[in-house]
């Protein structure tokens, strides 16, 4: 039997999708992109059930925490991508929403 994906869960593995490589969101990011700014929380539940069909590791915490228990694997993706992070952050995780992923002075990552 096949899970079904929520409308919410799938906006997110859409926005998470469009997220170019070496630009990251935090999880407020991607609520508020979604049109449920308080659902962080939410966005890290549908990552951790279907995440595995987007690069769910272009999404850190606000503080730039990268998935508790999963640092390593969640690093790792991160620095093949060009962005450096410490053992278990990195450094900032912001990007304007309105800006285009990955293109102009609006989008920034860790390098």
């Amino acid at each position: 039997m096949t899970e079904s994906v929520s409308p919410f869960s799938q906006r997110v593995l859409q926005i998470v999708a469009a997220t170019a490589p070496g630009d990251i969101l935090t999880y407020g990011e991607v609520a508020r992109e979604a049109g449920h700014p308080t659902a962080a929380r939410a966005v890290g539940h549908a990552l951790s059930r279907h995440g595995g069909k987007v690069a769910w590791w272009r999404v850190v915490s606000a503080s730039g925490r990268l998935v508790p228990g999963r640092e390593r694997d969640h690093r790792a993706h991160l620095e093949v991508e060009g962005i450096r992070c410490g053992p278990t952050r990195v450094s900032r995780s912001r990007r304007d929403p309105a800006s285009t992923r990955g293109q102009g002075p609006d989008s920034e990552n860790v390098r």
